[in-house]
This record gives C-alpha cells, sequence and structure tokens, in this order.
C-alpha cells in the first residue's frame, strides 16, 4: 500500500481572518477530519503536543452544529476509540488517515493510507513543511499539493 500524501497551502489567510496560524491548522484539521469521516474513514489526527490535542478536541465538539464528528483523546472512549482519534503520541488502533499537525513527519506514517499536511504561511514554518514534503518523496508516499479552499468562518470566542 502507497500512503497518498496531501499537502495543503495556508496561504496569507490568517492575515484575511485575522486568526493565528494554528488556529487555521486547528480549523483545516477538523475539516479533514470530518470530510474523511462522512467518508467511512477512521482518523488519526497527531499533534505536537498534550494542550494541542486538547484544542483540537475542544474544538471538535464545537465544529459543526449540524454534524457531530464522534472523536476522543486516545485512551478516552470506546476501546478501540471513536472514528476520529487525537493525540500527541503513537497511535494504538489502525486507522485510514492520519492528520499530521506536528513539525516532522512522525515515523509511524506509513501504516496509513492517506496522510493530510498543512503549509503555513510563516515562512520558518513553511520551510518546516518543505522538508515534510520531502520526506514524504523519500518515503516513497505519493505526494500532492494544493491551495487549501477558504475557510468558514471560524469562532474565536471559545
Amino acid at each position: 500500500m502507497q500512503t497518498q500524501a496531501m499537502f495543503y497551502s495556508i496561504e496569507e489567510q490568517s492575515k484575511i481572518t485575522g486568526v493565528s496560524d494554528e488556529q487555521l491548522h486547528l480549523h483545516y484539521a477538523c475539516l479533514q477530519a470530518a470530510y474523511f469521516y462522512r467518508q467511512n474513514q477512521r482518523v488519526f489526527i497527531y499533534t505536537q503536543g498534550q494542550e494541542s490535542a486538547h484544542n483540537i478536541d475542544e474544538m471538535l465538539w464545537a465544529f459543526d452544529p449540524t454534524s457531530f464528528v464522534p472523536h476522543n483523546l486516545i485512551g478516552e472512549g470506546p476501546k478501540q476509540g471513536a472514528a476520529v482519534e487525537i493525540s500527541w503520541q503513537a497511535p494504538t488502533n489502525r486507522r485510514a488517515v492520519l492528520i499530521n499537525l506536528t513539525s516532522d513527519v512522525p515515523n509511524f506514517a506509513n501504516q496509513f493510507s492517506h496522510l493530510i499536511d498543512f503549509v503555513p504561511a510563516d515562512e520558518m514554518l513553511k520551510e518546516q513543511a518543505r522538508n515534510r514534503f520531502r520526506t514524504c518523496r523519500q518515503w516513497n508516499f505519493n505526494v500532492a499539493h494544493q491551495v487549501a479552499s477558504a475557510p468558514q468562518p471560524i469562532d474565536t470566542t471559545s
């Protein structure tokens, strides 16, 4: 199985929308998690740390009022985990989709059929994304890139 890696550029949207790169990353991660959940795919969201994992967990609770996305932090919820599992540690269950919110490609990425990653506007973070892109190519992933569509309004009050 060859992993399909998709990198989404987030361009200058943080300046347009007035939200931070991290909030945009979390928003797009939620969009992707919801999309793959609706495609009956199990998703693993890999975060840089425990705080980021809790932040995306909270964002998913309020993300789409018309369509709940079942999710949990790793170790919580049902034994096999919810459809979307969030962690800063390696996954313990088999899943199809990895949404990477870290600065590197995790060494377990090849266990997934799909890898979703983001290219932020910030130059230092963009260089890290380029390194992840190169790593995916070196690991013989089928790598593609596209510009992320304009985000829906993000509620920054929560």
